[in-house]
């Protein structure tokens, strides 16, 4: 007995949550946003970096929700921080979007399809990755992700004011990526070192500019 009160009380609790959400707006919200990271995540392929264009295309061209400048920030912030780029990203644009609530809905529409999919072939992989079709989709997969990626810092670029000195340590930051990555030097802390060189960078260049336009 005292089950079915409990369960009829949470019924109404439900019931009264969603008429709330529903006046507010909010449920429309939440679920466009669960669907947007939903088809993120579902049409992503070869890692978080390949999710960038997608995402930008979702929530700034169609959305707009944030800016690229924004778009820009949030992964920036994402890289900067522990953790996956692709779920960072989300749990950021969830936040700007809807709070707290949109981070948690917008970090689960993007994990939903790839649990799925990797829960699925999780059975199957030996047999899935022995079809020739598979492996030569996959070999597809890589080029196609390589052009979103050269197509995402197209767009993004748009947002970041070039200057000599940025350039030149620019170049500086690639040219160390390639001798390390041709010679095979393996260091860990190499993503971290590049983030604090860059916002050690980011710090200078302010100051610098700071005092060019204070002397004007």
């Amino acid at each position: 007995m005292s089950l079915i009160i409990y369960s009829i009380k949470i019924a109404i609790l439900s019931y009264i949550i969603y008429s709330q959400m529903k006046k507010d707006n909010l449920f429309t919200r939440l679920l466009t946003l669960f669907l947007t990271f939903l088809k993120v995540g579902a049409l992503t392929f070869g890692g978080g970096y390949a999710m960038i264009p997608i995402v930008l295309e979702e929530v700034s061209k169609k959305k707009k929700w944030i800016s690229e400048m924004e778009m820009l920030d949030i992964i920036a912030i994402s890289e900067s921080t522990p953790g996956p780029i692709a779920v960072n990203t989300a749990t950021y644009v969830g936040y700007r979007v809807n709070g707290i609530l949109g981070s948690i809905v917008a970090t689960f529409g993007l994990a939903l399809p790839s649990f799925v999919i990797i829960f699925v072939i999780s059975y199957f992989y030996k047999d899935f990755m022995q079809w020739q079709v598979i492996q030569a989709a996959f070999k597809g997969l890589k080029v196609g992700v390589i052009l979103l990626l050269f197509n995402a810092v197209l767009k993004l670029k748009k947002g970041v004011k070039f200057t000599i000195i940025g350039v030149i340590s620019f170049i500086l930051a690639l040219a160390v990526m390639i001798i390390f990555s041709i010679f095979d030097i393996q260091f860990k802390f190499m993503s971290l070192c590049l983030i604090l060189y860059g916002i050690l960078l980011g710090i200078v260049l302010t100051k610098i500019g700071k005092m060019e336009g204070g002397k004007e």
